[in-house]
């Protein structure tokens, strides 16, 4: 069962009272708004989580859970062909009005289209192959889907929900964002080294920005108006450029392993860009003028997606491999409060009066199993005692079965490695590979498998224990391991 700290509403005054320089929300993908938005008990903080299938909603006031929208079933339930309901739920956005999520399944197809007054699902879109991310439009009129498994951006009607067109891109989009004014759309790709700009009022492809690698998962416009940001979780790099033409690189910054998504927030200080940084489970704080690093914050396992609150005092954080969201004062640059939610959380974001009337609690469950993780670490052979330990380890409850998911990091780049089951601690004996994977440049990986593995690695009474590890080469010849389990 995780363990997860919540700050106290005493902390959290007492940090309140320190922040005490303004800061602006104004940030894409709603239009700028004439002053921040405090902090409310109206606003809430969502998040998509991976292997629940829920939403979590968050009070940001208490940093409390309030419960989660739940949009499909663990496994193996959604393995029958009778399934209904959704399965991977990764991505998120929200219309300019505040009154409606759109949230992406990747494994079916789907965006839900959710109502933030009642968390009651409004209306489900089936699309291609893979959906990652949808945004509204800043004028509200159209919901623009990347379909990743495909070549196109679905352009939906906000109104019906409908496909009313597709805009063509290089194959693979990752993630669009739009211009605060609404002029030009944003999309990386993430299987093509190429983002394009599209004029937002007749779909036309107006510029093309060439990415330093394929592999681009998230893309943000500066609240200004001024600048793109988009990461590239391969090499560990995140990239700028202007955000109108001719659409110049302005500056490519060495981040680290596994560079997940990238947020702004704007106080008296300037405007600061957060970066998640899932290898090193940090998040890094960059300055948008001369793009010098400010701050590293340690924030907890695989940080994912991220997003500013109202008024630009909090940053929001979904920790995949911890099942929570840590909350960052921009003012002190630290965490003050780490919130439970469910499982591997995705994308996350801030939405300013998202209620306006009740409690906004309807339809809201408890978390249930998708409470449930059991966290491991594993490291070189050389330094077994688990400080620094390059690779955690988190095996989620589906009931009888964990999906399991390693941030590996600190192996040899671009050579093809397995994760194991070993009969000994030391690795020593035989070696069962339950996952295959190749790294990336920066020599890192997020590898998943499924099956009753927390009752072989932690539980004696149900068998012979084994222990995880991680041997390089193929599942057929594993070599020796080079990283094993932390007791």
């Amino acid at each position: 069962m995780k363990r997860a700290l919540v700050a106290s509403m005493g902390l959290l005054a007492i940090l309140g009272l320190a922040c005490t320089e303004p800061a602006s929300a104004r940030q894409a993908p709603s239009p700028a708004p004439p002053n921040d938005i405090p902090i409310s008990h109206r606003d809430r903080v969502y998040a998509t989580e991976q292997f629940s299938n829920t939403v979590s909603v968050t009070d940001p006031v208490d940093n409390k859970l309030l419960g989660v929208i739940r949009l499909g079933d663990p496994q193996p339930g959604n393995f029958s062909p009778l399934y209904k309901g959704q399965v991977l739920v990764h991505g998120i956005g929200f219309s300019p009005d505040h009154r409606t999520l759109a949230v992406v399944s990747i494994g079916s197809n789907s965006v839900s289209f959710i109502d933030t007054a009642t968390n009651a699902i409004k209306h489900v879109t089936y699309l291609g192959r893979s959906p990652h991310e949808a945004f509204f439009t800043p004028d509200g009129n159209e919901v623009w889907v990347t379909v990743r498994g495909e070549d196109y951006v679905a352009v939906l009607d906000a109104r019906s929900y409908e496909e009313k067109t597709r805009i063509q891109t290089p194959s693979g989009p990752g993630m669009q964002i739009f211009s605060p004014d609404g002029q030009y759309g944003y999309i990386c790709s993430s299987f093509n080294p190429e983002t394009v700009i599209v004029r937002v009022s007749d779909h036309t492809i107006v510029g093309r920005v060439v990415q330093p690698s394929p592999f681009c998962p998230n893309i943000a416009a500066t609240p200004d108006g001024k600048q793109v940001w988009f990461t590239l979780k391969d090499v560990g790099k995140v990239a700028v450029f202007d955000a109108q033409p001719p659409f110049a690189v302005l500056a490519t910054m060495d981040t680290g392993p596994i560079t997940n998504h990238v947020h702004f927030a704007r106080t008296a200080r300037g405007q600061f860009a957060y970066v998640t940084i899932g290898g090193a489970n940090e998040v890094k704080v960059l300055r948008t003028d001369d793009f010098s690093q400010v701050a590293t914050i340690a924030v907890g396992k695989l940080p994912h997606g991220l997003w500013p609150s109202g008024d630009g005092t909090r940053i929001y954080v979904g920790l995949e491999n911890a099942d929570a969201l840590a909350v960052i004062d921009t003012a002190m640059n630290r965490v003050v409060a780490t919130i439970p939610v469910g499982q591997a959380p995705q994308a996350v974001v801030y939405v300013p009066n998202a209620v306006t009337d009740g409690m906004g609690t309807q339809n809201l469950q408890a978390l249930g199993v998708a409470g449930q993780v059991a966290q491991l670490t594993l490291a070189p052979l050389a330094a077994p005692s688990g400080r620094d330990a390059p690779t955690s380890v988190a095996l989620f409850d589906q009931g009888l079965l964990q999906v399991v998911q390693a941030s590996v990091t600190g192996l040899a780049p671009k050579q093809p490695y397995v994760l194991a089951l070993a009969d000994n601690p030391n690795g020593n004996g035989r070696i069962e590979p339950i996952a295959s994977f190749t790294t990336n440049p920066t020599g890192s990986a997020v590898v998943n498998a499924t099956g009753p593995i927390r009752q072989l690695v932690q539980d004696e009474t149900s068998g012979p224990r084994r222990y995880l590890v991680i041997a390089p080469g193929l599942p057929a010849s594993p070599g020796a391991p080079v990283q094993v389990q932390v007791p």
